[in-house]
């Protein structure tokens, strides 16, 4: 679940918003109505990590550990060999 909240509230109420973070709820903090900043569980900011790492041309492979119980998967995929970059052709339109 998430709450948003102004800025000043978030000031004013800082150790509430950091419970309902450790309950499990994110915290989205705005100016003036719009979202400036958000407070998430270290779990899922690790995940934001990996998958801004990942960036769109690193495939569903580099997002693995993203899940429950992936570890196993993660593994495999650490030791498995590297091919590098396919070979796109280009196409003619």
């Amino acid at each position: 679940m998430e709450k948003n909240i102004s800025v000043a509230e978030a000031k004013a109420t800082f150790s509430e918003c950091i419970r309902k973070v450790e309950a499990g709820s994110a915290v989205l903090i705005t100016r003036h109505g719009k979202p400036v900043a958000a407070l998430v569980s270290p779990r899922d900011f690790e995940h934001l990590k990996r998958l801004r790492k990942a960036g769109p041309e690193s495939g569903l492979a580099s997002i693995a550990g993203g899940w429950e119980n992936s570890e196993e998967l993660v593994s495999i995929l650490d030791e498995s060999p590297r091919q590098g970059q396919r070979n796109i052709p280009d196409v003619e339109y």
